[in-house]
């Protein structure tokens, strides 16, 4: 098999204009808008065209919102946004748990890539706070770096 050559360092990144479509909760509005912001800011930069945001009351609602856009001819990938912060139940975990499992069946189905920027299970408040931009960056680089592989 005879596929495009990448590097680890993400060069591959820099090639193609991708058409990003990105989803956002808006619970923990207060992580989840630095996010957005970090994540339009890292497509720009990359190159990419962000087509959509769109905005979604909670993370559980983030992979309907994230399965009509790839249903868009305009959208080639989509990045997901969002904040599971750990209470004194296990909700954190059964919720990101569902989130993870339909994103990837829905990417897989759509053959289009979803990249993952949603922090939880078993982050605390402040650790999430502390992780707003990583995961913004790997979620629109995961998508990027996917859609430009074009396999």
């Amino acid at each position: 098999m005879q596929g495009k050559s990448i590097s680890k360092t993400g060069d591959s990144l820099e090639k193609g204009k991708v058409r990003l479509g990105i989803v956002v909760s808006h619970f923990n509005v207060e992580m989840t808008s630095q996010m957005v912001s970090e994540a339009v800011r890292l497509a720009k930069l990359k190159g990419a065209n962000v087509a959509h945001i769109l905005e979604v009351p909670g993370a559980f609602e983030i992979p309907f919102a994230a399965d009509r856009l790839l249903s868009r001819k305009d959208v080639d990938a989509v990045a997901t946004i969002g904040a599971v912060i750990k209470g004194d139940t296990k909700h954190d975990e059964a919720i990101t748990c569902a989130i993870c499992s339909k994103l990837l069946e829905i990417s897989i189905s759509r053959k289009k890539p979803i990249g993952l920027g949603i922090i939880g299970p078993g982050a605390t408040y402040a650790k999430a706070k502390a992780r707003t931009k990583e995961y913004a960056r790997r979620s629109v680089e995961a998508a990027l770096w996917m859609a430009r592989l074009g396999v």
